[in-house]
């Protein structure tokens, strides 16, 4: 207490999923911090589509900027970029191709069935479209690629838990990983990191 006052306590914004990023981070890129954004991304979502395609309403302040877009006729292909079933929901309503982050969610094949069938309901001209988005690690034989994972299943497991960390040393994952429950062994070095990318460079021909 000072002066008969509280000592006012610095806000924590409640621990909610948040379209691209973690709730901490997009909590740290406001610019107001008083209280967590209610999430809006729907609206959001429906206004950029308003916006390439000049349909918004006259007296919304970005209608006049529609017509100005650079580059036209011509105009960007939006995609919806989601690991969730709520985002496949809204990809297939509004007919949008659909990219499935799977890095994120291993569900991804029944996520994307439900994503086609909710875009076969609605009637969309053309057909449905997919990508995923996914974790590429390449060694010699399987079980060096799974010991290269260590660190980062490490760092999304808590990062899904709301705690931010660096990409932790191998000995440190294997260790956190085995108390996990996970007691498959693991190990990651800079040499092998490198080796990972390039044999995926050698995949594509690069």
């Amino acid at each position: 207490m000072t002066a008969g006052r509280p000592v006012p306590r610095p806000h924590r914004p409640r621990t909610r999923q948040t379209a691209g990023t973690d709730p901490l981070t997009a909590f740290a890129l406001q610019r107001d911090r008083r209280q967590a954004a209610p999430d809006d991304f729907p609206q959001q979502l429906a206004e950029l589509l308003g916006y390439l395609e000049d349909r918004l309403p006259y007296e919304h302040p970005f209608a006049h900027l529609a017509r100005t877009l650079p580059g036209q006729p011509e105009r960007p292909q939006p995609w919806l970029l989601g690991s969730s079933p709520q985002s496949a929901l809204w990809a297939g309503k509004l007919g949008l191709p659909y990219a499935f982050a799977d890095f994120i969610n291993s569900q991804g094949a029944r996520i994307a069935a439900l994503y086609r069938e909710r875009f076969a309901e609605h009637g969309h001209p053309g057909t449905a479209r997919t990508a995923v988005g996914v974790w590429v690690i390449c060694a010699e034989d399987d079980e060096q690629a799974r010991r290269l994972a260590a660190s980062g299943r490490m760092a999304f497991r808590l990062l899904r838990r709301g705690e931010l960390i660096a990409v932790p040393p191998p000995e440190e994952a294997i260790e956190f990983l085995a108390g996990e429950g996970d007691r498959r062994e693991h190990h990651l070095e800079h040499e092998a990191r490198r080796r990972s990318y390039e044999l995926l460079a050698e995949a594509f021909g690069l």
